[in-house]
This record gives structure tokens, C-alpha cells and sequence, in this order.
């Protein structure tokens, strides 16, 4: 029997031991060991299913793989608009132009004169990919595992089975190899087809490496290095040269995606045998490159975490950015060496819960806002102002919003008889409709402050986009106490009654206008918009009708050109105002040739100008060229209102360095954290809470008392 007074014992020493464990909150998720490391804390919701930056598109996958892979160039990290810098490359070159006898053209010859194009693009010396095995080496300088039998792979499960690993500089070379890639008939890259349209002598790389392999046999490993590829060549150790068909100057910006990053011919060699792919050890599961971080635990059933490469060639913190970056402290690690932070962790979250309530107790970093908790993070101000709420601001939380460089609009089909055409009553009533379309009411009501109107069709971020009063639209808004302020409705009616539809009936047969909304919307949040819509419409009486059908069947009517009046939208590939304005371009038109003009847009001014503006730099005279077109647009109003998103995120005390780049993705080198602040305010915000406990212990002692007293009367009993 344990007598009273050791009862008691136990019950202070537990207390005691509990409140001693405070070095970390009780419900942390995390090791004890990492309460005050160098540690970023995120999350993920979705596997990712290609690592390999010949295959990988997505957004989940380029999460990973923008930290660990270094294509030659980079987003400067804190300049707007968004500016190309070298990443790996030594500078970012001005392409050559040439013409069919190969002679040398200048910028501001016509394009058309233009056969090709050549990059050369030479790379910094003493680049060094992360240790990995399959640059392992026996004393001979023989790879230790390019030849695995089946006995040597009976202990090898993961890439960290393997006990040794080397490294090697990063060569030329190594960019043409990945270059290749993109063609090999195995890898299936997506953008295969679109880059043989532009890269000299892709597609028939494609064609020999198809014959190659069916010849060789499906298992075989093709060495990439004996196919030449006519339009990709290796100048020197540092230096290769990439030509392309005509002029295409956006091409530089493909050279800043994963699908150009190096990779070289030794991993492709490691992980071609057939006994690691049958056990998943492949490039698209473990990748190996140059970039700040290298992956270290790949278990997308609970967590992928980013561990600080070795070898990393210290790349530095910029020394310059917009104006209020020095006021906001992002300039203050100037020229200091990155990565900041040592590991990264991403756990996997199903469901916005988890991840939220995790941020608030701090055990991750920072946070979107999801729909239900936004009212609890962020108050809009009279003005559609977003600010923090006070709960957010005691915690120390900050909020960072940026537009995100897309464009969603609300457009008119240009070849239905009523809304298109370029008569003079027609763009009058797509100017009315334009003007009653409350885009500001929209963003506050559907999409709780998070967007900008749109004045045009480029966004802000993006060369070409102007700001403040000479960037609103005339025909939509007037620009009222610093801001642009929507034309009143009377405005949107006079037009009306001008395009021949006074009180919203056709003047001439007395019969009410009314207009069509193709749409694919479904459940209660798009009857709500739905309604809404039809109220837009009905400030100038006219009668809308909802149009609503799958998918399928709403894209066969944009094909054919027998939609009214749609809602669309854009995400940016690159940063270029050609990735925008092509929307409008004639020849794009969706009709019939399924290109991205869904409006159906033609004008012979506008196309003439794209064609002029769109191989251009950016100059001056390619902002002139611009405001006409985007004037042009505004007058003829193809599109009637629109919205630039605007991306939400809150940032704890202790994550420095927080200004989105929403056109870069290898941004945690970046960041900063301070891990003392952070368990600091992890212990204050998940204090465990010893009352209950303390009850139920008294509560069990004191149930104790009867047995004991009964057990020990019995044993003076017997001792009589």
C-alpha cells in the first residue's frame, strides 16, 4: 500500500514536474529542441506531385522547387514593377537580332526583318550543387552509384540511405542538359510544345530522342549530352548560347521559371535506373540543385521540410528597392549573406481551421485569411480601407496586402448584334453598363475588400500601368479629393438614352432591352451574385437575364461566338504588359480560333499598335504606345468593369522581411525570423491551465482517504 503522505508527494511533484515544463507550451507541435532554433514554421494542403523543373507547373509544387532550383535570373526581390536581376547568370543580356543571311540587325529594326534571336548567357564560376549521392566518387573518381545492382539497393528506401555524397561546380553545360530535357519523350514536359515554337531545333530534338529511345528500349537511359540541339549550344565552361525563332523579347522571362534550371547529366544518370524508380527514388521525388535550401524530409502524408544547403554560393540581401522599403525596414540586411533562415517546415493542413488556429497560438509564422475568419482579422474602413482588428494588433500581427498581377473583368461579346459592333450606340450602352457596374460594391460585398477596380487592362506591378489620376478611366470615373470616384448613374443614363434606349426600352419599338449573363456559377454564393447583378443592370432598367450552364457547354459558346455578356480573367505568365494586352489583340479572338481575345475584340489601330509595342523594351516610347491602346480600350469598352485581386497575409512580430513578390517564388531566403520573440510569445499565448488538473487530483486523493483508512484499520485488526 502507498501510504497518504507518499500520495501527497506525488501529487506536488506532478505539479511541480508540470510547471517546471515551460521551457516550450505543452501543446506545441514541434520537438522541444527547436522552441528557440532558426526555424520557419508554414504548411501545405496538397501533395506535390511533380519536383522535377522539367515537368513541374503548379503553384503547390513551385513552393518547393523555386528554393532549391536557380534558373540564370531572378525577380528583384523589392523593386516594382518587377525587374528581371541575375540570379546564377552574371548579368541578364540583351538579345542579338539577326536576319535570314545571318547579319546583325539593331533594336529598332522592324521585326519582321528578324529571323532569330541569340542569348548568351554566361554564368558566376565557383557554383556548387548541394551534396547529393549521385555525385559520390570512389578513389578513381568513379561515381560510386550509377551502376546499382539489385543486392545494393536492398537498404536503400530514401536519397539519406545512401552514405555518401559529393558535389561538384555548376557548368554551362548543365543548362543546356535541362534545356534537352524539356523534349525527351519520357519527361512529357508541358511546355514542350509551346518552347519548340521558339527554340531553334527543339522539335526536332523531340523527334530524334523519340526514335532514339524506341530504338535503345523504354528502360534505357539516353546521355542528353550526345544529341545536339542546333538552337542550344556551350560556348565555354561558364557561358552557353540559346537561340530562338523571330523576336520574342518575353522569352527572357521563361529563363527566370524552374523548366530552366540546371540540372546535371549525373543526377539524370543516378536516377534513370530502374531499381530506384521502383522504389520512388527519382527527380520528381528528391531534387538536387544549387539553390539557399535542399530538401531533407519529403513525407507528404504529414510534413516536407527545407533544410539550409551547404554549398549555397551566398548570394546577398538587396542593397536598394522602392522608396518606402527603407521606412519599412526591408533595407536594413542590406548586403548580408542568405539564406537568413536554417530550416524550413511545412506541415500538412487539410482543412483553413487547423492553420488558423495554429497561427493564432504561433506555431506557424504566417497566415492567409480565409472567408470565415476574416471578420476576426481585418475591419474595411469607410473608404474600403483594410486595417487589422484590435484583437490582431494586441498580438503584435501585422497585415501586408498586395494586388496580385491578374485582371478578372466583366466583357461584351463584339460580334452580338445588341452589346458588339463599333457603332456609335453600342459602345454608348457598353460605357452605361460600365459605369452602373459597382466593381467597388462587388469587392466589398463578394470578396470582402480583397481587390482594386479596374482602370484598365493592365495591373499595377506591371510595366505600363499608371498610377493616380492620369491612370483612371475618363468614361468610368472622375477623379474627386485624391481618389477616383464612379460617375454618377444619372451619367450611365444620359448614355443610355444616347445609344437609343431611353428608360432602358429600344426608342424605336418601345420594347424593353434586354441582355443575356453567361455564366457557369453555382450554389447560394452565386445566386447571391446573380442577384446582384441583375440589380446593376436594373439602376438603368434594363432586364437581365441569368444564362447559367456547365462549363462545357459555356465554353462551346465562347467558342462560337453566341455569348452576350461574360465574366472572365487573366493570371499573368510574366511580368510584361504583352501578357495582358494580347487579350484584346484582333487575331487572338476566341471565336472560331481559340485564342485569349474572348471578347472578340478587333481594332485595326489597337492591333496595329499591339504589333508595334509588343517586341519592344521598355522605353518611353513603349509607355506611349500603351496609353494609346489602353485609351482605345476605355472608348471602345469591350470589357465593362473589372478587378485586380488583392492578396491578404498576416505576418507575426517575429517574421521580418514580409513585401509579397507575386511574380518571384524563391522569396525564404529572404525572410528572418526572430525564434527568441516567438517562444517568447508562444508561452504567453498557450499558458496550459492547472486548475482542473489540480481538481481532479485532489478529487482522486481524497477518494482515496476511505480505502486507506479502511485498509489500515484492517491491518491494526490483525495485528491485535
Amino acid at each position: 500500500m502507498i501510504p497518504v503522505f507518499l500520495n501527497r508527494s506525488i501529487f506536488f511533484f506532478t505539479l511541480f514536474f508540470l510547471a517546471g515544463c515551460v521551457s516550450q507550451p505543452l501543446n506545441s507541435p514541434y520537438p522541444r529542441e527547436e522552441a528557440e532554433q532558426n526555424n520557419l514554421y508554414s504548411s501545405f494542403s496538397e501533395r506535390p506531385k511533380h519536383l522535377d523543373p522539367a515537368q513541374s507547373y503548379s503553384s503547390n509544387e513551385v513552393t518547393f522547387t523555386a528554393q532549391i532550383y536557380e534558373p540564370p535570373f531572378q525577380y528583384h526581390f523589392l523593386k516594382r514593377p518587377y525587374t528581371l536581376v541575375p540570379l546564377t547568370a552574371v548579368e541578364v543580356p540583351a538579345p542579338r537580332y539577326f536576319n535570314a543571311k545571318g547579319e546583325g540587325l539593331k533594336e529598332n529594326d522592324p521585326a519582321e526583318q528578324v529571323a532569330y534571336s541569340t542569348y548568351e548567357i554566361k554564368i558566376q564560376p565557383g557554383i556548387r550543387y548541394q551534396p547529393h549521392p549521385a555525385f559520390a566518387q570512389d578513389a578513381g573518381g568513379r561515381p560510386l552509384y550509377h551502376a546499382l545492382g539489385p543486392g545494393a539497393l536492398d537498404r536503400i528506401s530514401a536519397i539519406g540511405d545512401f552514405k555518401e555524397t559529393g558535389s561538384r561546380e555548376l557548368l554551362a553545360e548543365d543548362y543546356v542538359y535541362q534545356i534537352k530535357r524539356l523534349a525527351h519523350p519520357k519527361i512529357h514536359s508541358p511546355i514542350q510544345g509551346f518552347m519548340s515554337e521558339y527554340i531553334v531545333g527543339l522539335k526536332e530534338l523531340a523527334a530524334t530522342l523519340q526514335q532514339a529511345q524506341q530504338k535503345a528500349g523504354a528502360g534505357a537511359f539516353l546521355d542528353l549530352r550526345e544529341y545536339p540541339l542546333s538552337g542550344v549550344e556551350v560556348v565555354d565552361r561558364y557561358t552557353y548560347r540559346i537561340r530562338i525563332a523571330g523576336k520574342y523579347p518575353q522569352f527572357i522571362y521563361w529563363l527566370a521559371m524552374p523548366f530552366f534550371a540546371p540540372i546535371p547529366h549525373e543526377a539524370d544518370r543516378f536516377y534513370s535506373q530502374p531499381g530506384l524508380i521502383r522504389k520512388n527514388v527519382t527527380l520528381d521525388w528528391y531534387p538536387v540543385g544549387t539553390g539557399p535550401y535542399m530538401l531533407a524530409i519529403n513525407n507528404p502524408n504529414r510534413q516536407m521540410v527545407l533544410m539550409r544547403n551547404p554549398n549555397f554560393h551566398g548570394e546577398r540581401y538587396p542593397s536598394e528597392g522602392e522608396p518606402e522599403d527603407q521606412e519599412a525596414g526591408l533595407l536594413a540586411d542590406a548586403g548580408k549573406p542568405l539564406p537568413f533562415i536554417d530550416k524550413v517546415v511545412f506541415s500538412l493542413e487539410k482543412e483553413g481551421i487547423p492553420i488558423w488556429n495554429k497561427f493564432l497560438q504561433g506555431y506557424y509564422d504566417n497566415a492567409g485569411i480565409a472567408s470565415d475568419n476574416f471578420d476576426q482579422a481585418v475591419r474595411i474602413g469607410g473608404q474600403g480601407d483594410a486595417d487589422l482588428t484590435e484583437e490582431m494588433r494586441k498580438k503584435g500581427i501585422r497585415l501586408v496586402t498586395s494586388v496580385e498581377t491578374s485582371t478578372f473583368y466583366l466583357g461584351f461579346n463584339m460580334l452580338d448584334p445588341v452589346v458588339g459592333g463599333n457603332s456609335e450606340s453600342a459602345r454608348k450602352l457598353r460605357q452605361a453598363i460600365g459605369i452602373a457596374v459597382d466593381e467597388e460594391e462587388s469587392i466589398a460585398i463578394f470578396r470582402n475588400g480583397r481587390g482594386i477596380a479596374m482602370q484598365g487592362p493592365i495591373p499595377p506591378g506591371i510595366f505600363g500601368y499608371r498610377e493616380g489620376e492620369a491612370g483612371i478611366n475618363r468614361y468610368v470615373y472622375d477623379w474627386v479629393n485624391g481618389r477616383p470616384q464612379r460617375k454618377p448613374i444619372e451619367a450611365a443614363r444620359r448614355l443610355l438614352a444616347e445609344a437609343g434606349y431611353p428608360g432602358g426600352r429600344d426608342a424605336k419599338t418601345g420594347q424593353p432591352l434586354v441582355l443575356n449573363f453567361d455564366t457557369t456559377g453555382t450554389g447560394p454564393e452565386a445566386k447571391s451574385s446573380f442577384d446582384w447583378m441583375r440589380k446593376q443592370f436594373e439602376k438603368l432598367s434594363i432586364q437581365l437575364v441569368i444564362r447559367n450552364t456547365d462549363y462545357n457547354r459555356f465554353q462551346d459558346k465562347m467558342l462560337k461566338g453566341t455569348g452576350q455578356i461574360f465574366q472572365w480573367g487573366w493570371n499573368a505568365d510574366y511580368p510584361d504588359p504583352e501578357n495582358f494586352l494580347f487579350l484584346l489583340y484582333g487575331p487572338n479572338a476566341k471565336a472560331e480560333k481559340n485564342g485569349e481575345n474572348a471578347a472578340n475584340y478587333a481594332n485595326p489601330e489597337f492591333d496595329r499598335l499591339f504589333e508595334k509595342m509588343k517586341n519592344m523594351g521598355n522605353t518611353p516610347e513603349r509607355q506611349a504606345l500603351i496609353d494609346q491602346m489602353v485609351e482605345r480600350v476605355r472608348h471602345d469598352a469591350p470589357w465593362a468593369a473589372g478587378f485586380h485581386p488583392k492578396q491578404f497575409g498576416l505576418f507575426h512580430a517575429w517574421y521580418q522581411k514580409a513585401k509579397p513578390n507575386l511574380m518571384a517564388n524563391n522569396t525564404l531566403k529572404y525572410a528572418r525570423i526572430d525564434p527568441v520573440l516567438r517562444a517568447r510569445q508562444r508561452q504567453a499565448w498557450n499558458r496550459p491551465v492547472w486548475w482542473p488538473v489540480a481538481i481532479i487530483v485532489v478529487i482522486l486523493v481524497m477518494g482515496t482517504l476511505p480505502a486507506v483508512a479502511t485498509y489500515r484499520r484492517r491491518e491494526e485488526g490483525r495485528l491485535k
